[in-house]
């Protein structure tokens, strides 16, 4: 599964990061590279660092929000 590693990193650092929430993580395989104020700041030196090679930006919190997204794009909005 990609970014399985960087994932299990930062479930591993987040009870040291929780001092940080609502800040967001930059996560390379086991390291935690740093964390920004900003989601762009953490993006943009991840392209940086790591080019396109995977690395993670996680945003620091207790309650993890669950996103739903569909692949179904060929269905007519209903709103």
């Amino acid at each position: 599964m990609a970014l399985e590693r960087e994932l299990e990193t930062f479930r591993r650092k987040l009870p040291e990061l929780m001092a940080e929430e609502g800040k967001f993580a930059l996560i390379h395989e086991d390291d935690l590279v740093g964390v920004f104020a900003a989601y762009e700041d953490a993006l943009s030196a991840g392209y940086k660092q790591f080019g396109l090679n995977p690395f993670l930006v996680q945003k620091i919190q207790s309650v993890e929000q669950v996103q739903f997204v569909t692949r179904l794009l060929d269905t007519p909005c209903r709103i």
